[in-house]
């Protein structure tokens, strides 16, 4: 049986970002009639007192104030109205006490801004829209800011960069409370593609080629059909009629990693699909997802996703137990 997994709180303000607070309100408030367990509950919470605008001239109505934070478990912060803009400070005591008693913070865009202000990042990575990445880093010095990626996952904390990336992020917190398979239908509801990870570049170029892309995606695709065998990049770049050193560059300036991290992320993803709805032991899964062995699957897997294998199937296996 899945876990409740809680109360999201998501902040709204005057000059409120829109496109940010759709994001949060269409991943945790929208109802999922096609799951058989608890959604997320959610709650708007008002920074400021009177009317408040959205960006467009919407007019915005909360259930309540910063006391809704009390019994939140996780606080979405949706941009903010100016990252020059000072945050109030009843607004800052509000999230540090949330912080305190164990609740996550996750910011999208220039919401990073207000969790800068609290200090609550001081000592840990973050990163923002790469417009602003610079002035965030120089602005608040005790932070590692990652200008490159689309989202940093520091326990508690969570910000990510541009607006879009912010769906990424969200859905990383999805998957970090009920799973892999859950995250992707969530997705496919959005129509976009699944998850994508953190450490993923956030500005990829794409120079005019010859090449389609489509041929990238063909290549792909023939991969995910194939992850059981030791892949290498040559025999990639031989599917796409390539050779080896065009086919990593533009490989990378496609997708924004190189083959290996690519082949590495769709291994793991395939493991904890089959961790989630098989009994299929250690073994069969390392093998099935192209580890030459048991152990190798095991690093890989505790240090991308941040637990063995055993323990993400309790969490997340709704009652799959492994066939040994």
């Amino acid at each position: 049986m899945q876990p409740n997994p809680g109360l999201v709180a998501i902040l709204v303000y005057d000059g409120l970002c829109t496109f940010e607070f759709g994001i949060a309100v269409e991943i945790f408030g929208l109802a999922r009639p096609e799951f058989d367990f608890p959604w997320y509950e959610h709650r708007i919470v008002a920074v400021d007192q009177g009317p408040m605008r959205a960006m467009g001239g919407i007019q915005v109505l909360a259930d309540g104030g910063m006391e809704l934070l009390e019994e939140a478990r996780t606080i979405i912060i949706p941009g903010w109205r100016d990252r020059n803009a000072p945050v109030p400070e009843h607004v800052l005591a509000a999230l540090r006490q949330a912080h305190a008693r164990g609740a996550r913070l996750l910011s999208i865009c220039s919401g990073v801004f207000v969790l800068a202000a609290t200090g609550l990042l001081d000592g840990h990575g973050a990163t923002t829209h790469w417009r602003y990445a610079a002035e965030l880093a120089e602005r608040f010095p005790n932070i590692r800011v990652d200008p490159d990626v689309l989202y940093v996952d520091s326990g508690q904390l969570i910000t990510s960069a541009g607006s879009a990336a912010g769906i990424d992020a969200c859905l990383h917190l999805v998957t970090r409370d009920l799973g892999t398979q859950v995250a992707n239908s969530v997705a496919r509801r959005l129509v976009m593609s699944p998850q994508r990870t953190g450490g993923q570049a956030q500005f990829i170029p794409t120079p005019v080629s010859p090449t389609p892309r489509s041929d990238l995606s063909r290549v792909m695709q023939w991969a995910r059909e194939r992850l059981h065998e030791p892949l290498e990049v040559r025999e990639l770049a031989s599917e796409a009629a390539m050779s080896e050193r065009t086919f990593l560059r533009r490989f990378t300036e496609a997708t924004g990693m190189p083959p290996k991290a690519w082949l590495q992320h769709e291994r793991l993803a395939r493991a904890k699909e089959l961790l989630e709805s098989t009994g299929q032991n250690t073994d069969q899964i390392a093998a099935q997802c192209g580890y030459r062995s048991v152990e190798s699957f095991r690093v890989a897997f505790r240090g991308v996703v941040g637990v063995p294998p055993s323990v993400y199937r309790e969490r997340f296996g709704r009652g799959v137990k492994a066939i040994i």
